[in-house]
């Protein structure tokens, strides 16, 4: 095992609501799955908490993070198996937060830390992501889904409203009617609605979503590490820093070892 590699397993072995995914073979990415099967990957703050350690290692080591949820055995027939991707914040904890915990943004700063890392992040969705699990798919650049994935903001029926990223990422990324017609009737999608509205890259049957999920990080991992650090981050500025950040980002990129090694094997590929 690498020595990064050992450095996080010993960091996350005492985990208990993720299970952090190493492989030697595929040192360019990290698989965070969600494991409270007993009650449907509820976020609580174990959870949060863990999330914490791993976005402290993946910022210095980056790395394309793959999140994922679990399985849980059907309710109707025990002898199946579905997935969950994650139901939402603790419900039995949300109850009793007040408006001071809501102004701590509890999962709001997680999610932007998840969105803000320095590689791409890849969401891998089966069955219910609802809530604050939903918001948790919104703020990764990617999300690649199964068939029977549902997504859902029921906040508003809970008495409370969407604090972790659904009142504007949900917007930049369907639309403000879409946005406003899930935030306020709490409204499900299905998985051809959510890939109608480019919600999610992809569907796929359950059995192929981590396969799926791999494909694209593989496709992410043939580029060149550094520069697709610096697209994310300058893709993620607001209108009026560009096009100075683009720029910027370039003169970073023009200077790199890697700028020239990967230019001349590609003259070098065409002279043959």
């Amino acid at each position: 095992m690498s020595a990064d590699f050992a450095t996080l397993t010993d960091l996350t072995k005492d985990f208990e609501a993720l299970d952090i995914r190493v492989d030697d073979n595929k040192p360019d990415r990290i698989v965070a799955a969600m494991n409270r099967p007993e009650v449907l990957n509820a976020i609580d703050q174990t959870m949060v908490n863990e999330f914490h350690i791993l976005c402290h290692w993946l910022e210095a080591n980056p790395r394309t993070l793959i999140i994922t949820g679990t399985t849980t055995p059907h309710p109707k027939d025990p002898s199946r198996r579905r997935g969950i991707f994650a139901s939402g914040a603790d419900i039995s904890q949300l109850r009793e937060r007040r408006r001071g915990d809501a102004l701590r943004g509890v999962n709001s700063q997680l999610f932007s830390r998840i969105k803000e890392l320095p590689m791409p992040v890849i969401a891998a969705i089966d069955g219910f992501a609802l809530g604050g699990g939903a918001e948790l798919a919104w703020a990764a650049d990617f999300r690649v889904a199964t068939t029977k994935v549902r997504f859902g903001q029921p906040e508003t029926g809970l008495g409370i409203s969407p604090a972790a990223g659904a009142m504007w990422r949900l917007k930049e990324l369907a639309g403000e009617a879409v946005a406003l017609e899930l935030l306020l009737t709490g409204r499900m999608l299905d998985a051809q609605e959510a890939l109608d509205l480019h919600l999610v890259n992809s569907v796929h049957e359950p059995e192929e979503l981590m396969d799926a999920a791999h494909q694209l990080a593989d496709s992410i991992g043939q580029q060149e590490s550094l520069a697709v650090q610096v697209t994310k981050r300058v893709f993620q500025m607001p209108p009026e820093s560009h096009p100075w950040a683009d720029e910027l980002g370039q003169a970073i990129l023009f200077e790199s070892e890697a700028k020239f090694d990967r230019m001349q094997a590609f003259l070098d590929r065409r002279k043959k």
